[in-house]
């Protein structure tokens, strides 16, 4: 099962390293790849990117490195809960396109959280 959960935790870090790298230092390149960067102010943009980073390292570090392991699935319910706001954007954007990747990236995240608890 740890295993496992290391599998899960890795891609979904990831997921949110390469998402959060594209809104705080590629944001330009987003623009073009989601159109909802157009619509939002660039800070917010920024600010979604730097929680999905840190989000990421909480995944992983607290649990390998064991400093404060309660951390991960601390870690990993806030990441589901920023997912989850993302969906919810979404569907009032009407870009249900979207929404497989949010669904996926909460299910990754509730598991961790759940494993690791």
């Amino acid at each position: 099962m740890n295993v496992t959960l290391w599998i899960v935790q890795l891609i979904l870090a990831l997921g949110f390293v390469y998402s959060g790298w594209m809104k705080t230092i590629r944001i330009e390149s987003s623009k073009k790849t989601w159109a909802w960067v157009n619509d939002v102010p660039k800070s917010l943009v920024i600010l979604i990117g730097i929680a999905e980073l840190l989000g990421a390292l909480g995944l992983v570090l607290p649990w390998a490195l064991n400093i404060t392991p309660v951390l991960t699935p601390i870690a990993a319910i806030a990441l589901a809960v920023v997912t989850l706001l993302g969906m919810l954007f979404h569907i009032r954007r009407k870009e249900y396109r979207e929404l497989g990747v949010n669904i996926f990236f909460i299910v990754l995240a509730l598991i961790v959280a759940f494993g690791r608890l």
